[in-house]
């Protein structure tokens, strides 16, 4: 097979998303694409910034059939924007009404008109055309373009459905707190459903309360995809939810804890996935059943001297895993934190998603992290946190810690803070944890 459909198996009146103002049916979707592709500048690369997910999906379609790559920028910022446009010449937006991008040509999504009859054969892509350009979140430094063809999009979709055991056609919906632009926003909110012929829930609710509505306004099974973040503020505020078949959580590592509380909350099962922007989604869990992952169907983790490496069909070169972890015989594997997570101080060796995950189990702290400033820095040189913890003090919370953690890993200072700088997939780029680090340390110096 050379190629693969746009979508899976819909009838063309069945509904395929579900928008703010109804349903969207197959029918509309191929229609929509078509008429996009007409209208779309001629040029070679797009950055896709529609905020429904549904019209993301038209405009990716589209762009695949004009063969134009769409780029997924880790963020919505202008300066950033922009460098990526910078970077990939003669790109254009396609934006909502009212939202062009300073500085770089925008087209603005046109909404719908008439709907075109269906067509004789659903539009294929070949699996070798790279359909998109997704980008590291910065979380760790500077953000890295990586190449993702149609096939590698199809399989990982396929095989994630396969391992959660959902069948194809069935009456199930998907509902995501995850942006579309993101990896796994792009794998698991919209890729999934359309390659198994689920409905989409086209928003993006963000609150515990635009969760439970999103969530109500979808019928069948629902499939939650969403953060850790999302679920804490779930599980905190105790919100009722309609019935949830499933919750796929990742973008941060999900404590067992939370998940317990969460398939208390959602009577549901809490299935996580382990991935990362170079190789897409690698690996499956449930969460309370421990801490080992399963490699999905289509991957093998293949060890190259001290490092493991991902090999997939769909990868055009074997990619290096960035964590550390240790494999078993049968392949399962445990994941012991980012190599550039790993710090030694006098002697003492600790990641620092081990001492996140003792943070975030302290009674009263609703977020926070551990993190080592850079060397030269005004900061301090040794380890700091920023917590959010409401009714809380600084000493108590360094009480708790001396519990949990080695005294050496003590931060100093231990920050109070009303919330950390995440993007939208929930994680904190190391370049906005730095400025809210050494904002807060200046303030206190000048209360001193």
């Amino acid at each position: 097979m050379h190629d693969a459909p746009l979508i899976g198996p819909y009838n063309p009146d069945e509904v395929l998303a579900w928008e703010t103002d109804g349903p969207r049916t197959a029918r509309q979707f191929l229609s929509d694409v078509s008429r996009l592709a007409d209208f779309l500048p001629d040029r070679p690369a797009v950055l896709n910034l529609l905020s429904s997910r549904y019209e993301f999906l038209v405009g990716f379609a589209a762009a695949m059939l004009r063969r134009q790559l769409t780029l997924l920028p880790q963020s919505r910022a202008p300066q950033t924007l922009r460098r990526i446009a910078g970077d990939y010449h003669e790109s254009y937006c396609l934006t909502d009404q009212d939202e062009p991008v300073e500085g770089i040509e925008s087209a603005v999504q046109r909404r719908h008109g008439s709907i075109a009859g269906w067509p004789r054969r659903i539009p294929h892509i070949p699996l070798n055309q790279v359909a998109a350009i997704a980008f590291t979140s910065g979380s760790t430094g500077q953000p890295m373009p990586n190449r993702k063809t149609w096939g590698a999009l199809t399989a990982v979709a396929r095989a994630t459905g396969a391992r959660l055991g959902l069948k194809t056609g069935e009456r199930t919906a998907v509902v995501a707190t995850v942006p579309h632009q993101h990896m796994f926003g792009l794998e698991a909110s919209v890729m999934l459903p359309i390659m198994h012929g689920f409905v989409m829930h086209a928003g993006r609710p963000l609150f515990p309360a635009d969760i439970r509505d999103a969530l109500a306004e979808v019928a069948g099974k629902r499939i939650l995809v969403t953060t850790p973040l999302h679920l804490r503020a779930c599980v905190t505020e105790g919100v009722c939810v309609p019935p949830v078949g499933l919750i796929l959580s990742a973008t941060a590592p999900l404590s067992r804890s939370l998940a317990q509380e969460a398939e208390r909350h959602f009577q549901t099962e809490v299935h996580e996935i382990f991935g990362f922007a170079e190789a897409g989604s690698v690996a499956e869990r449930r969460t309370i059943d421990g801490d080992r992952w399963r490699p999905l169907d289509t991957v093998r983790l293949v060890q190259d001297r001290t490092v493991w490496v991902v090999h997939a069909d769909y990868l055009p070169v074997p990619v290096r895993v960035p964590d550390r972890i240790t494999v078993d015989a049968d392949g399962r594997f445990v994941v012991h934190g980012r190599e550039v997570d790993q710090i030694n101080i006098a002697g003492h060796r600790v990641s620092l998603g081990d001492l996140n995950q003792k943070l975030l189990e302290i009674e009263g702290v609703q977020d926070g992290v551990f993190f080592l400033p850079d060397e030269g820095a005004d900061l301090v040189t040794r380890l700091i946190a920023c917590v959010v913890a409401p009714g809380k003090t600084v000493e108590e919370i360094q009480q708790a810690l001396r519990r949990r953690i080695d005294p050496v890993f003590l931060p100093r200072p231990l920050l109070l803070v009303p919330r950390l700088p995440r993007n939208d997939t929930g994680k904190l780029p190391r370049e906005a944890l730095l400025k809210l680090a050494e904002q807060h340390v200046k303030g206190l110096s000048h209360e001193a």
